[in-house]
């Protein structure tokens, strides 16, 4: 497909979540490093993690209904208002228990934005651009993320310039949604969770998701007091953070890979491993100089993105086809339990023991991913290569709603499933009789469900 056929119809999405994601990649490092300058407690910072994470999928379930009384327009305006309003209220009160309310207020905002331009962007793929629509939404996420973490080296935390920079990049990623002539797509579709399903489909997976929430959630959320607590520039700061995720993109290819020819458990045994060692090396040497922190991060990265894909993968490997948007669904749900717990786990550990706590939440985590993976090799046999799916990597898992798992090319024979399905139901209602199951299900039916998120 041509570029200017697939990806200029879509510019000015990919435009306002290019600045969503970079006003939130600049708050998520803001407020640990100003909390920490202000000498805030590390468990007093995790909850504002934790509030994020609990604000964040509640607007994964509520932001629909939202939707459906205000329209698109309307509801994504008000949400970025709501987003820059609550980085604004941080400047005026500064305090930790406003700042939890207020990183609430940052998640479900995030939450009810992501989902509405994922949808607008449906309403542009087919079967041909999937795979390109979806890479070039990933890459703009991290690129915006890490381009929005390096804002801060260049203004002072303990001023209210950071915060006003990260309003304006709230209020930017409005202008070219809503003066954008792309039809509103139909109505978000409320996300349904059936957790002893996932864990009847697949218990490492499920469980693996949830540790990996909780590796994302300690380190997104603690490694900037990390870093400010052992004495890091700002720059240094932004750079452990963005380290890490270069370290996440590096690793799950060829852990992918590997993962697509052997039992993807030993893989995910392998990576909690990697996960423990680096997380050793952090507590050991972390002192001795920014240049270990970064190689130590690097490591760091390469396990705590991975891990969610791997679990995902593994838990495709035992579904059906028509079951990924259903099964991802539940499983992203149950990863934003676990970046819940993160932050708190990781922040009493560094109150407890110092800066090394992150290092020893990290650590452990990973033992217990590893842990229980190997323990499931005992106890079910793994699906042969040729059944498997094929292992697609996720960067940034935790910026991921129901809605983002349409694009993924993985979905398509979901959404021809459920297509079919529908036609089917929709033959019966008019004529049961003449049902032909060759037919092909009509255009604007597939439309209707490109739209939809999980049933």
């Amino acid at each position: 497909m041509r570029f200017s056929t697939t990806i200029l119809p879509i510019a000015a999405l990919l435009t306002s979540t290019f600045f969503l994601m970079a006003g939130a990649g600049l708050m998520g490092i803001l407020l640990p490093v100003r909390g920490s300058i202000e000498g805030w407690s590390s468990y007093e910072i995790g909850l504002f993690g934790t509030s994020y994470a609990i604000a964040f999928m509640a607007g994964c379930v509520f932001i629909p209904w939202v939707v459906r009384s205000a329209g698109f327009v309307r509801t994504f305006a008000a949400l970025n208002a709501l987003l820059a309003i609550s980085v604004l209220l941080c400047a005026i009160v500064v305090h930790p228990l406003a700042w939890i309310a207020f990183r609430a207020m940052t998640g479900f905002g995030l939450a009810g934005t992501y989902m509405i331009v994922e949808s607008w962007l449906n309403e542009r793929v087919t079967n041909e651009t999937r795979g390109q629509i979806y890479s070039v939404y990933m890459i703009t996420t991290m690129a915006a993320m890490m381009g929005g973490q390096y804002v801060l080296p260049f203004s002072q935390p303990e001023l209210t310039i950071p915060f006003m920079l990260c309003a304006i990049l709230f209020a930017l990623a409005v202008i070219p949604t809503t003066l954008s002539r792309a039809q509103s797509p139909a109505p978000l579709t409320n996300v349904k969770l059936d957790v002893l399903m996932l864990f009847r489909n697949s218990p490492v997976a499920a469980v693996g998701t949830i540790l990996a929430g909780v590796l994302s959630g300690a380190w997104n959320n603690m490694a900037p007091v990390f870093g400010q607590q052992i004495g890091l520039s700002t720059a240094e700061i932004a750079s452990i953070v963005v380290v890490a995720m270069a370290g996440g993109i590096a690793f799950q290819i060829p852990l992918g890979r590997i993962s697509d020819r052997v039992d993807r458990r030993y893989v995910m045994v392998a990576t909690g491993a990697i996960g423990v060692a680096a997380a050793f090396a952090g507590v050991q040497f972390s002192g001795l100089g920014a240049s270990i922190v970064f190689a130590v991060s690097f490591v760091v990265g390469g396990v705590v993105y991975p891990a969610y894909s791997l679990a995902v993968a593994h838990a495709n490997d035992h579904a059906a086809d028509a079951d990924f948007i259903k099964i991802s669904s539940g499983l992203l749900i149950l990863y934003g339990v676990g970046t819940m717990v993160g932050p708190l786990y990781a922040a009493s550990l560094m109150d407890a023991f110092g800066p090394a706590g992150i290092f020893q939440s990290i650590g452990s985590a990973a033992a217990l991913y590893a842990a229980y993976a190997f323990y499931r090799t005992f106890r079910r046999v793994a699906p042969p290569v040729s059944e498997r799916s094929d292992f697609q990597a996720v960067p940034l898992a935790r910026t991921q709603t129901p809605v983002t798992l349409t694009l993924d090319p993985r979905a398509e024979a979901a959404l021809e499933a459920e297509s079919v399905e529908m036609q089917a139901e929709k033959d019966d209602e008019m004529d049961p009789a003449s049902v032909d199951d060759e037919d092909e299900p009509d255009a604007d039916l597939r439309d209707e469900v490109m739209t939809r998120t999980a049933d």
